[in-house]
C-alpha cells in the first residue's frame, strides 16, 4: 500500500520530450538525476550543498508542481514579482500518497519581503478576529517564525528554501522544533539549507547535492558539517589557511 505522504516520489512527466533551448536546468547534475531516475521523498527530506548545486531549483520546482507559487505561498498563490523560475516544475510528475493531505505552503527566503507586501495588499477576507499578522512591523527572523506558525499548522506538504537566512541560532532551534512537530503530526517537510542545525532535523533523509548529483548521506558525514566542525574547533587556523590562500 502506498504511503499517505503528500509527495511519495518525484519523476519526469510522461510527456517530457527532452531538452529545449531554454532547459538550462537539465545541465545541473542533481536535476538531471531526478529526471532520469526519479527521486523518492521521505516524511522529512533535507537538501544541503553549495550555492549553484541545484537545491533551490529542485525545491522550487517540486513546490510549483504541487501547485504552490514559485515565489512562496499556499496552493494557488498568485504572488509574483519577476518570473525567474526554471520551468522545471512543468517537466515533473509528483506521485502522491492515497488519502494524503492536499494542503501546502512554500517559504522561500529570498522573496519573503515582497510576499509580505502581497499579503497586506490581498488580505483574502480573513475575519477581524484573526487578522493577518503585520509582518513588515516585525524583525526579519520574527516575521519568518510568525509566518511558519500562522501558515504551517495543519497536516500538509511544507517546502522551505534556506529559511535560516533570517534566523539566529535560537530561531533555527525554534524552527527545527516546529518542523519536527509537523512531521510527527502527519505533515511532510522538504527543506533546503546551509545550516548544519536545520540539517539535523530528526528522522530526516539528508541528500548532499553537488557535481555528483544527489547522494544520501548521514548528517555527520556531510561536507557542510565537517567544514563547520573544522572552523569551530580551530577558527584561527582555519582563517589563516583561507586568508593566506
Amino acid at each position: 500500500m502506498r504511503s499517505a505522504l503528500p509527495v511519495v516520489r518525484v519523476e519526469a512527466a510522461p510527456d517530457d520530450d527532452g531538452p529545449t533551448g531554454h532547459d538550462w536546468f537539465r545541465h545541473v547534475p542533481a536535476v538531471a538525476q531526478v529526471l532520469a531516475q526519479g527521486w523518492d521523498l521521505s516524511a522529512a527530506t533535507v537538501l544541503v550543498g553549495d550555492n549553484g548545486a541545484g537545491k533551490s531549483t529542485l525545491v522550487e520546482a517540486v513546490a510549483g508542481a504541487f501547485g504552490m507559487g514559485p515565489e512562496g505561498g499556499a496552493i494557488g498563490s498568485r504572488h509574483s514579482t519577476r518570473r525567474t523560475e526554471s520551468g522545471l516544475a512543468d517537466r515533473l510528475r509528483l506521485l502522491r500518497g492515497v488519502g494524503s493531505p492536499r494542503r501546502g505552503f512554500f517559504l522561500r527566503a529570498e522573496t519573503m519581503h515582497s510576499f509580505y507586501t502581497y499579503l497586506e495588499e490581498n488580505p483574502g477576507g480573513r475575519p477581524t478576529s484573526n487578522p493577518e499578522p503585520e509582518f513588515h512591523a516585525m524583525s526579519h527572523g520574527e516575521s519568518f517564525l510568525t509566518l511558519v506558525g500562522d501558515r504551517m499548522m495543519l497536516p500538509g506538504f511544507y517546502v522551505l528554501d534556506e529559511p535560516e537566512s533570517a534566523l539566529s541560532f535560537t530561531g533555527c532551534l525554534a524552527l527545527l522544533q516546529h518542523l519536527h512537530d509537523l512531521v510527527r503530526n502527519g505533515s511532510q517537510v522538504l527543506l533546503s539549507t546551509h545550516s548544519p542545525l536545520l540539517a539535523a532535523l530528526p528522522g530526516a533523509t539528508v541528500w548532499e547535492v553537488g557535481d555528483h548529483g544527489l547522494r544520501r548521506s548521514a548528517w555527520e558525514d556531510l561536507e557542510l558539517v565537517r567544514r563547520w566542525r573544522g572552523f569551530l574547533d580551530a577558527p584561527d587556523r582555519y582563517l589563516r589557511h583561507v586568508l593566506d590562500g
